[in-house]
């Protein structure tokens, strides 16, 4: 694939010069929903799918940006001069966000950049698309002008950009998996203070099997910003009667105790899927640490269900399929992930009912939406900080 991105590079862009390639995956979170941004605990993995870049610096200020997704929009002109959010823009508002966010806390870009994105995600499946473009061009960024900056420093600012940039108070997890992400291994990680561990997810007579509902959907115009504002304000109510800095740091008998101090029922529902989910999160990884396979899944099904009903951030077509999986035999558990409002599901499923879950799945679908769900069987793969050695110079 590098081959063929490089050839298309130096199509559009001539030859000569320092031509690099990079690689940022995308995420599928296994357990630890809308926890993120109320200072809990996430479970997510990087996949083998993500976004791949081919960079050469320029002489002048000007940036290029081409992407092989979008081809009909061609090869998009504009500068370091002028780095602001615009709809015209369209997905060059990500990576110049993230320059925008680079210059922000001092890291100052001398030349511009041509740039081709080509990535295997698809767009608006919750499987952080945006994240991974935003942690590619932090990665190029760091390499290409030999900034002195983390891998989980480049998340911090693929996150703020998103926030300040695009406009999406989304919270780390996403743009952490992308790039702290190991093979074989997800992240327990505890988003209040970014300390984080690898557990192996052996899944010896399971896969984790993918299914987008291709309900396509913006966080930015959804109600993903609500939920964080009617958190927010379930937490300020709470700080009045307990000793707290997050959501997270309550346990469920905490909340059931002081729930009464939320003065109104929605976010009442709000705060407690975010404790809630915390703590089934600790479980679950608990679970899978100790080869209980299957308690992991029930916790699963219980976070869909918390999603669906408490933090209302499913949507008809995907309780659909999570429905429709929890009837096959051989699934182990079944949720919607990602932010919500559309988009997939992730699903672990026994090695021998694969076959009969896409099957059952898809018909079921076919036949009360009208549409096509597309399955993808998934690997654990690396964050992109492992793949800094794609770079090669011409």
């Amino acid at each position: 694939m590098k081959e063929k991105l490089t050839e298309k590079f130096r199509e559009l862009y001539g030859e000569g010069g320092d031509i690099r390639a990079y690689f940022a995956p995308g995420r599928v979170n296994l357990i630890g929903e809308h926890t993120d941004y109320n200072g809990g605990h996430v479970f997510p993995c990087a996949l083998t799918i993500g976004t791949y870049g081919i960079a050469r610096m320029r002489e002048d200020r000007k940036l290029r940006f081409y992407s092989v997704n979008f081809d009909t929009m061609g090869v998009i002109e504009t500068g370091l001069d002028v780095l602001i959010p615009s709809e015209a823009a369209g997905w060059t508002n990500y990576p110049k966000g993230v320059m925008w966010a680079f210059e922000e806390r001092g890291y100052k870009l001398s030349h511009g950049l041509d740039l081709l994105i080509w990535g295997d995600i698809p767009n608006g499946s919750g499987l952080s698309s945006s994240a991974s473009l935003e942690v590619l061009t932090g990665l190029i960024l760091k390499d290409m002008y030999g900034f002195d900056v983390s891998m989980t420093e480049i998340a911090l600012i693929g996150q703020y950009s998103e926030n300040n940039f695009n406009g999406c108070n989304c919270g780390i997890m996403d743009q952490f998996a992308s790039a702290m992400g190991k093979k074989d291994n997800a992240i327990f990680l505890d988003t209040n203070t970014l300390a984080y561990e690898y557990a192996p997810v052996v899944l010896t007579d399971a896969r984790i099997v993918i299914t987008n509902s291709k309900v396509k959907h913006s966080l930015v115009d959804s109600a993903y910003n609500d939920r964080r504002r009617e958190s927010e304000e379930a937490l300020m109510e709470l700080k009045k009667v307990t000793d707290i800095e997050t959501l997270g740091d309550l346990t469920e008998q905490d909340f059931e105790r002081h729930q009464s101090a939320i003065g109104d029922e929605t976010r009442r529902r709000r705060a407690k899927h975010a404790v809630y989910e915390n703590r089934r999160t600790i479980r679950a990884v608990e679970a899978l640490r100790s080869g209980d396979i299957e308690l992991f899944g029930r916790l699963m099904n219980e976070s869909h269900i918390s999603q669906r009903d408490d933090y209302e951030v499913s949507c008809k077509e995907i309780d659909l399929l999570v429905e429709l999986a929890w009837e096959v035999p051989g699934v182990i558990g079944s949720r919607i992930t990602g932010g919500g409002f559309g988009g997939c599901t992730v699903s672990i499923v026994k090695r021998d009912a694969v076959d009969t879950f896409i099957e059952t799945l898809g018909s079921g679908y076919r036949k009360q939406t009208g549409c096509e769900a597309e399955f993808y069987v998934v690997d654990i793969g690396d964050g992109a900080h492992r793949f800094r050695e794609t770079v090669t110079e011409e």
